[in-house]
């Protein structure tokens, strides 16, 4: 029995110190000696569009601000919206569209799904594009008419924002092949109705998990983004027209922290002041001797400059003489700017 016991524990004992003893090698470590090879050749009378870099390595910005900058920045305020789920119908300029603050391949799976639910299948959709046609429908109180709706998914303004435009369109019930799809849509409240039934639905959902993979680029690039130009000061691209962004830049510089001084609309231009946020507050024994806790007169240290520029708008930040902004001060503003557009 003892000769048993020590068989035993030799075999575990050798089994725990690796294959080896097996006679197989054990290969655990030998990435360690592996050495960099020359990369595929392929000849030229063969394709090379199936092979590339399995692990491309994105290039660095050499202008970049934060390679010869050491300061460390003050960490950005959070946007308004970025703790709370938002479903809201918005219009503007007799525009309406219903705004969700998820991306839109969150949004993409859930739209469709509601869809379905209310009976409103889809007769296209393409993700790509961010494009959704209903079926035609009847609805009990118009029984001389078909209707169908379509989608145009898109890209936010606000971060991480998907926006949902609708076009209603009807036709003759037995004429619905000649119909076409209006650019404004033939009955206003039927659109207003469909929005507020999507935005309902999506209201009451918490968990958007599902994320459709050939959403990923839906309805094109951003209608917002911060270009930083090597031989130019940084500036905002929004590719809307410029009414709604001047609201826009409205709204962000009021929930964004900056004081607004004067404006001059037909100039593109805010007076504005913005001051670092600081918790410190006026003590007791400092109101109690002199000290006070109103806020001094407040004066106008930047301006923002909103000017169209071809299809698209640029906004600017310069200083309260028009000049220009320290590179790495005019970013960290821009960025607060942009958290807070809608």
């Amino acid at each position: 029995m003892k000769m048993l016991s020590a068989t035993i524990v030799i075999f575990f004992s050798a089994n725990l110190a690796g294959c080896g003893w097996l006679g197989l090698k054990d290969r655990s470590s030998d990435y360690l000696l592996s050495e960099e090879t020359e990369p595929t050749y392929i000849p030229r009378e063969l394709s090379t569009s199936s092979v590339g870099q399995i692990y491309p390595i994105p290039a660095i910005e050499t202008s970049s601000e934060q390679l010869v900058s050491f300061d460390v920045p003050r960490p950005q305020p959070a946007s308004v919206n970025t703790f709370e789920q938002l479903v809201k119908i918005q219009s503007f300029d007799e525009g309406r569209w219903v705004l969700i603050n998820i991306s839109p391949s969150e949004l993409w799976p859930r739209l469709r799904n509601v869809l379905n639910r209310n009976g409103v299948p889809s007769a296209l959709a393409q993700g790509s594009s961010g494009l959704i046609e209903t079926v035609w429908v009847t609805f009990s109180s118009d029984e001389d008419n078909s209707h169908r709706f379509r989608f145009n998914v898109s890209p936010g303004v606000q971060v991480e924002s998907t926006e949902i435009a609708i076009i209603h369109n009807q036709a003759v019930r037995g004429a619905e092949e000649n119909a076409v799809w209006p650019t404004v849509s033939d009955s206003d409240q039927r659109e207003l109705d469909m929005s507020t039934l999507v935005a309902n639905d999506l209201a009451g959902v918490n968990d958007f998990a599902s994320v459709s993979l050939l959403a990923q680029d839906i309805g094109g690039a951003s209608k917002v983004e911060i270009i930083s130009p090597e031989v130019a000061d940084p500036f905002i691209r929004l590719k809307l027209g410029f009414d709604r962004s001047w609201a826009s830049v409205v709204y962000s510089l009021d929930k964004g922290g900056f004081s607004t001084i004067d404006k001059n609309r037909s100039e593109g231009i805010f007076y504005v002041n913005y001051t670092e946020p600081t918790s410190a507050e006026v003590g007791f024994f400092a109101r109690m001797f002199g000290g006070s806790d109103e806020p001094d007169i407040i004066e106008t240290n930047y301006r923002v400059l909103v000017e169209a520029v071809g299809s698209d708008v640029e906004v600017k930040i310069v200083d309260a003489s028009g000049n220009s902004v320290k590179r790495a001060d005019v970013s960290r503003l821009l960025a607060i700017l942009r958290s807070n557009l809608s």
